[in-house]
């Protein structure tokens, strides 16, 4: 009954007409929140509009709704439609739309017009002149400043080569395109197939080495991305020092910027880019538009509903005493709010880890006790994957002291499972993405294993077995098709040549082709050979009942996967089969 309260305080509900025409008579900015009376609001959206209502804190000028557009006459072309509609409305006038739930994009328009009304009020600006928004049948282009999103206005497609995979050379090349003012709308790291290498590239069909560009085009994984310019001009890609006079006109200039027609400006396309950076030739770029549209049905063909979900990840910290306490009521609450998680592991933190974990206390008299408690016993770290992840579980736990929480969100995990002789969040979570991928290589380094797909398994079974290893969080990071003769064999089996059952072995991958991958997540090593159960078959549908040697073993000899023992013999494998190929292994991982 609480939430429910909670929920009522923060949107008004607005169900007939009346109550929408005196809705528009409120100053400032209204978020509306369409819904259909079968399906209720988008609850995704909640806490985001609550963490901004007490952040910005305006309450005269920020309002939150939630309109059934079953019973009002002016949203009626809304009406019998699933997806979430999202209206803003400046003092009566409705001047955007967006479509779905896109935390980040209304996250942001909600910002800039708050942070606008604040500057019109102080008198610093003068009130843009919006055009107001016609409403459209939703399955037809809004008219207004509708923010649709188009495959064919704004996505490009970069290929990261094999070569540069092999050599980690990927996550620089990832690393500039979003440093360039580029979005990351989905990757996939994958072994493109010989008709998606033709296509693809068909352009280079006429010239003399096309087919052995496909053969190594096709000869291991390629990082596939696909990126958009977001909602907002690109940045001048050039390297050129800023001029104050000319920021100066054009801010001027973004108070009128509603009213006369944008130019836009003449910048380098992202191939000219990287060109400069000096990793243009580990990578092929396809921005032609009907290209992009036909290669991402392809690619990635649940493309929208992926991009839509925009899933996070988030490093999800229990104090000690809560992880020996109440960790199984913790882990099914985590369990209940939609969250995966991905790895988990218990750490006792030293005393400089604690303290960079809680640096944010180190001005209170409290803050000594707080670094004793954390170095008193193991906490239990997690990563955790959701839709938006990331901000879910900050506003599921709360503020970092209680004092806070009790007043803002009285309802936070953290007020849950508080603690009377200390004051602060006994949970923690990341503060941004780039801190959450930093934490979580730290707590939960990478490291690489060699995995080996035997010659009996059929097509069917081996994309089921890929779809089991995707979905127990290792990334596949090279991978390739090999017939294993006696000398290619022997790289990966040198520790039992010479025993009786060797010709045997042999016997058996010689039967047709393997899928050789390296596979990274942390703790690699046990985890693949956890996954993969006992080598018997038999005896890993007793003791292992869901690893795939149980589900796709015939025999000792023909039992699905191999694995490396431990971690020096995955370092030395993988260097046989991968020669190019850094791994992440480090010595003590």
């Amino acid at each position: 009954m609480a939430g429910k309260k909670r929920e009522i305080q923060l949107q008004a509900v607005v169900n007939s007409q009346s109550l929408w025409d005196e809705m528009l008579q409120n100053k400032g900015l209204t978020v509306i929140d369409v819904y259909q009376a079968w399906c209720g609001p988008c609850k995704a959206m909640q806490p985001l509009f609550r963490k901004l209502k007490n952040e910005l804190n305006e309450d005269e000028l920020l309002h939150f709704v939630v309109a059934e557009a079953d019973n009002i006459v002016t949203l009626q072309p809304f009406r019998d439609k699933c997806e979430p509609v999202f209206l803003f409305s400046v003092n009566g006038k409705i001047i955007a739309r967006i479509n779905g739930a896109n935390a980040p994009l209304v996250n942001k328009k909600i910002t800039n017009l708050i942070n606008e009304e604040k500057k019109i009020a102080a008198g610093e600006m003068v009130r843009p002149q919006y055009r107001e928004i016609v409403f459209v049948d939703s399955d037809v282009e809004d008219a207004g400043e509708a923010q649709y999103e188009s495959a064919e206005q704004l996505y490009i497609i970069v290929i990261i080569k094999p070569d540069a995979v092999m050599t980690r050379k990927s996550l620089e090349i990832k690393g500039k395109i979003i440093e360039a003012g580029y979005v990351l709308e989905i990757e996939d790291k994958r072994v493109l197939t010989e008709q998606q290498a033709r296509e693809f590239y068909s352009r280079k069909a006429e010239e003399p080495d096309f087919e052995d560009f496909v053969l190594f085009m096709t000869s291991g994984v390629s990082h596939i991305l696909v990126i958009s310019q977001g909602d907002e001009e690109q940045p001048d890609l050039k390297e050129t020092e800023p001029d104050p006079e000319m920021e100066a006109k054009e801010a001027d200039e973004d108070h009128h910027e509603e009213i006369r027609t944008p130019v836009k400006k003449k910048h380098d396309s992202l191939q000219e880019y990287l060109e400069r950076q000096h990793v243009s030739q580990f990578c092929d770029i396809e921005e032609n538009l009907t290209d992009v549209n036909h290669f991402i049905d392809i690619l990635f063909p649940d493309f929208k509903n992926m991009k839509n979900l925009k899933l996070e990840k988030t490093l999800a910290l229990l104090r000690p005493r809560l992880f020996q306490e109440k960790r199984e009521h913790v882990l099914k609450i985590i369990e209940d709010e939609g969250f995966k998680i991905l790895m988990q592991r218990q750490i006792v933190l030293s005393e400089e880890e604690a303290q960079t974990l809680c640096r944010e206390y180190e001005n209170e008299d409290y803050f000594e006790n707080v670094i004793e408690q954390m170095t008193s016993g193991p906490s239990l770290a997690l990563v955790l994957l959701r839709d938006c992840g990331l901000q879910h579980w900050k506003n599921l736990i709360g503020p970092s002291s209680v004092e806070k929480a009790k007043e803002h969100l009285p309802e936070s995990l953290c007020v849950r499972f508080a603690m009377e002789d200390l004051p602060v969040n006994q949970l923690y979570g990341s503060d941004s993405l780039e801190e959450a991928e930093k934490e979580i290589q730290y707590f939960f380094p990478s490291q690489d294993t060699l995995a080996l797909i035997k010659p009996h398994i059929t097509h069917e079974q081996r994309e089921e077995i890929l779809k089991l290893i995707r979905e127990t969080g290792f990334e596949i990071t090279q991978m390739k098709e090999v017939v294993l003769n006696e000398e290619e064999a022997e790289k990966i089996y040198s520790k039992i040549k010479g025993r009786d059952f060797y010709e045997d072995v042999l016997q058996v991958l010689s039967e047709g082709p393997s899928l050789v991958m390296v596979l990274t997540k942390w703790n690699a090593v046990s985890d693949w050979r956890r996954l993969m159960g006992p080598t018997d078959p038999d005896e890993a549908k007793l003791l292992s009942p869901d690893s795939i040697r149980a589900h796709f073993g015939r025999s000792t000899l023909k039992n699905a996967v191999h694995g490396s023992s431990t971690i020096y013999e995955a370092m030395e494998t993988i260097s046989r089969m991968f020669e190019d190929f850094i791994p992440e292994n480090h010595e003590g991982n």
